[in-house]
């Protein structure tokens, strides 16, 4: 079908991002916001809003009702989740599709496999793609738990089978911490996703976090090659690069092609994420989980592919076939993302919102900024603290990493504090610029390294 109306069924920068895709191809928008984001930049884009309800989640953002009925009483053709919220809800998908209306992603019975953890790790092992060593399924009692644990060793990582974004993870050293932490993460699991299930997987020492974007029809599946999400602070990714700069071509080659597989093998429609670990000593990768949905990070893969991923979404739910072919898509240089976020860095990273009182945003080859703010804007308390995503390419990593420091310079956030001060401390940081870093090094460093570089980076942003 031809979509000619889309609702945003999500906020902040995801959603002006998809306004602005939806607008390029000629398509109506509809914004739904709750009472708190009247007032957002997404509200004056789009062609029409809706109020869904009150600033809490559960009763606006999350209330699949609520967004349900916006979409029928506005009668669009199709509904974008963005990410975050709903964008991995199955019973979403489903009750979108039921309305009459496409859902822009997969389908629900696909993002129901996927997103369960122990399922998807099933669908991977099946596909030939290696996976990181643990329970061959979900755990029920904590006696299957230590029979794991005694095959594999420790240390050893619990993980909420229907977790996602890094959360429901906890870390157990040895059988003692086992079995102490397995019924915290199951309440905690069941508490935070409505399922207390989990699984066990073998910690892999030093590991990369890299991902494969990956766009699919419904019959053909390609990547658009590989992201490096290292820099990590609490397993929420901080600043992520594209391609992986210290990749080899050979292991490349087989990470890009196991992600392919695994979506085919599930006839994979829209665009989704695989993640790995990476082992650089072994050269070895791991699968650990499937993101059905666009990425926070996926500009920097628009940025060296020249490939519209948001729009290339939109396209296929459309019914389009893909309109790229594997041979045609092609790295073109390097680009790195840094997320802001309204928090306080120099104050245990304690979230900031407020009223924005002066931006000034940098502009020149090669910078992007993906934001939702405009002077005058009041940052509501009650969400996820991204404000924007500063993105920047270059010819290569080194020249990235300049323009970077030149951009984060001509970067001001009047009003509120922000992760600016963290991000040029890191551009300018030797191990950052070598590469030599893992999923540890981040929260290691803060402890060492920015500590004593927050006041005078701070005074220079």
């Amino acid at each position: 079908m031809t979509i000619r109306s889309i609702l945003v069924a999500n906020r902040g920068e995801i959603a002006v991002r998809i306004i602005r895709a939806a607008k390029a191809l000629g398509i109506r928008t509809v914004q739904v916001h709750s009472a708190a984001d009247a007032d957002m930049l997404a509200v004056r884009l789009a062609d029409a809003a809706v109020d869904i309800g009150s600033p809490a989640p559960r009763k606006s953002y999350l209330n699949i009702e609520a967004v349900v009925n916006a979409a029928k009483a506005a009668g669009v053709d199709a509904v974008h989740p963005g990410y975050g919220f709903l964008s991995e809800n199955a019973d979403f998908a489903d009750a979108i599709e039921a309305a009459g209306m496409v859902f822009i992603g997969p389908k629900g019975e696909a993002i129901r496999l996927l997103g369960d953890k122990v399922a998807a790790r099933a669908v991977a092992e099946k596909a030939g793609v290696p996976t990181v060593p643990g329970s061959d399924g979900r755990l029920a009692t904590i006696e299957e738990a230590r029979a794991v644990a005694e095959r594999t060793g420790f240390p050893i990582m619990i993980k909420a089978a229907a977790g996602g974004g890094g959360r429901g993870i906890r870390v157990a050293a040895d059988l003692a911490d086992l079995e102490r932490h397995f019924p915290q993460a199951s309440a905690e699991a069941l508490a935070a996703f409505g399922d207390g299930g989990l699984y066990l997987e073998k910690v892999i020492t030093r590991a990369r976090h890299v991902e494969v974007q990956i766009l699919g029809d419904g019959e053909n599946v390609v990547h658009c090659f590989e992201r490096e999400c290292s820099l990590q602070r609490r397993r929420q990714k901080v600043w992520e690069e594209a391609p992986s700069f210290l990749l080899p071509a050979e292991v490349r080659a087989r990470l890009c092609e196991s992600a392919v597989a695994l979506a085919r093998a599930v006839g994979y429609r829209g665009a989704g994420t695989v993640e790995y670990l990476y082992d650089e000593t072994t050269r070895e990768f791991y699968f650990i989980e499937v993101n059905t949905r666009i990425q926070v990070e996926h500009p920097v893969t628009e940025m060296v592919t020249g490939i519209d991923l948001v729009a290339e979404m939109i396209r296929i739910a459309g019914g389009a076939p893909l309109s790229v072919r594997q041979e045609d898509i092609r790295l073109d240089g390097h680009a790195i993302e840094c997320r802001i976020n309204a928090e306080d860095p120099e104050r245990g990273f304690m979230p900031a919102p407020g009223t924005v009182s002066g931006l000034t945003v940098p502009e020149g080859e090669g910078i992007r900024f993906d934001t939702m703010l405009y002077e005058g804007y009041t940052i509501p308390p009650f969400y996820d603290s991204l404000i924007g995503k500063l993105i920047v390419h270059g010819e290569t990593r080194a020249t990235c990493l300049e323009r970077l420091k030149e951009a984060l310079q001509g970067l001001a956030i009047e009003g509120v504090a922000t992760t600016v001060p963290l991000h040029l401390a890191l551009a300018g940081d030797g191990n950052v610029a070598r590469g030599a870093f893992d999923t540890r090094f981040l929260e290691q460093w803060l402890e060492t390294e920015f500590a004593g570089k927050a006041g005078p980076t701070a005074e220079v942003a």
